[in-house]
């Protein structure tokens, strides 16, 4: 029988090796950014035998004329927007769900639990005609006022457990202060939805970030290309692919996500862990 520290050891052990190859394409990625083009699929090696920075250069340039810097502010301003929108709309449809008295409110809750089941790509037609005939193709329209609508009903299921959670005696305390429903919303439950809130918008900023397929379908102009579109951009159907500046534009592009996660962890881990037991 092995002792506590020898098993101790070895899962450690085991835990490293499991990281290290989960791990490895990403760091192959990261090491093929700084290699020439013509050895980035010979040598499957992390290091490299010629050693080049022009890939970050030459990528953060662009191409066709575009500066790979617009894509991110493209990115941010969309990210913004949204973290904005799905904060505002998924709180006051919770605050309704969870406070509010309204005729047939557990059906809408229901069909709102039915909407969660949906695969994306089954309304994703009927949306795309409804936008076209708005003429809101090519703009972020589509990508931003669906956030303002309330549409997500992750984010509006979990402030909903967020909300009855806090006791009603806050809510009858601030009615008796001569608080209305608007000042309740915004005094009582909003500050200590934190936890929440703060859930809402990491998962909005990671989620918003790395989409790629919604981005794809409604923005057809480079000049309003996102990060995840403008990676796109160095993968040429004829051939003439640069794999060098997509290797260092991803990376380049995963380093706000990196540092936000790293920043955030605390809070996103504990909003998680929060949602866990009042789920």
């Amino acid at each position: 029988m092995m002792n506590k520290k020898t098993a101790m050891l070895l899962k450690v052990i085991i835990l490293i090796a499991g990281a290290a190859f989960m791990l490895y394409p990403l760091l192959w990625m990261v090491a093929s950014s700084f290699k020439p083009e013509a050895l980035i699929f010979r040598e499957l090696g992390l290091i490299p035998a010629e050693f080049t920075a022009e890939h970050y250069i030459l990528g953060w340039n662009g191409r066709a004329g575009i500066n790979f810097g617009l894509f991110f502010k493209n990115t941010i301003l969309l990210v913004l927007c949204c973290i904005v929108g799905n904060v505002s709309s998924c709180s006051m449809t919770a605050y309704a769900f969870a406070r509010l008295e309204l005729a047939g409110k557990k059906v809408l809750f229901a069909v709102l639990m039915v909407s969660m089941m949906l695969p994306f790509h089954v309304v994703l037609l009927p949306r795309f005609l409804i936008f076209t005939k708005l003429h809101w193709i090519n703009t972020y329209l589509p990508l931003i006022v669906p956030a303002f609508l309330g549409t997500n009903g992750f984010f509006c299921y979990m402030m909903v457990q967020f909300m009855r959670s806090i006791p009603r005696e806050l809510d009858q305390a601030a009615t008796i202060d001569g608080c209305g429903p608007v000042q309740i919303f915004f005094r009582i439950l909003m500050p200590l939805c934190t936890a929440g809130t703060a859930l809402i918008m990491a998962l909005t900023m990671i989620w918003t970030w790395n989409d790629f397929f919604s981005q794809l379908i409604y923005i057809g102009n480079p000049e309003l290309f996102t990060v995840a579109l403008g990676l796109r951009t160095f993968i040429d159907a004829t051939g003439a692919s640069n794999y060098g500046q997509l290797f260092a534009m991803s990376v380049v592009s995963l380093l706000p996500i990196i540092i936000f996660f790293i920043i955030a962890q605390k809070q996103l881990m504990g909003g998680i862990a929060v949602q866990g037991l009042k789920g």
